[in-house]
């Protein structure tokens, strides 16, 4: 077995194991009738399962790698730069630290503009119009998602809804 391979295997492994463990822990958690508490948690611990599981059914679908063969061609993935992990871990800073004193929606169309752009391979043109149209988009849907739905509210910061 090639060591990629392997590598692959384990992330699988070790995906489907936290997956399960979470599973176990959460199904600890107390919980009510209807949407409480657990949800989120159950939804997080089933979808790693589930990632765990494919990523698992992948590997061992893939075709073996021919030994002498090189890995990396026109198909292979481009590398994260560092700057693009630090830049990230700065915007996730500064959406943390304004989250309550400028509120959620403007704060997470703010950050998901931002984040597509750092996103945004240096090759291609940014599509300002549409990440924007996402960002916006996306915000209002998860802010009321979460004032009607679930029924908690988000901080409103300068808004003040």
């Amino acid at each position: 077995m090639a060591a990629n391979k392997k590598k692959e295997l384990i992330i699988g492994a070790v995906m489907l194991a936290v997956g399960v463990v979470y599973l176990v822990l959460t199904a600890r958690l107390p919980s009510h009738d209807g949407i409480d508490a657990t949800f989120v948690p159950y939804l997080l611990a089933t979808t790693l399962c589930v990632l765990g599981l494919l990523h698992l059914v992948t590997v061992f679908k893939a075709p073996q790698a021919v030994e002498g063969t090189s890995e990396e061609g026109e198909g292979a993935p481009e590398t994260i730069s560092v700057k693009t992990v630090i830049v990230t871990l700065a915007l996730i800073a500064g959406y943390v630290a304004l989250l309550q004193h400028v509120g959620f929606l403007i704060m997470t169309v703010v950050y998901l503009y931002l984040q597509f752009l750092v996103l945004t391979p240096v090759t291609q043109k940014a599509n300002h119009i549409a990440y924007a149209a996402i960002a916006v988009a996306t915000s209002v849907v998860i802010y009321f998602l979460f004032r009607e739905a679930f029924d908690l509210l988000l901080p409103s910061g300068l808004l003040n809804f």
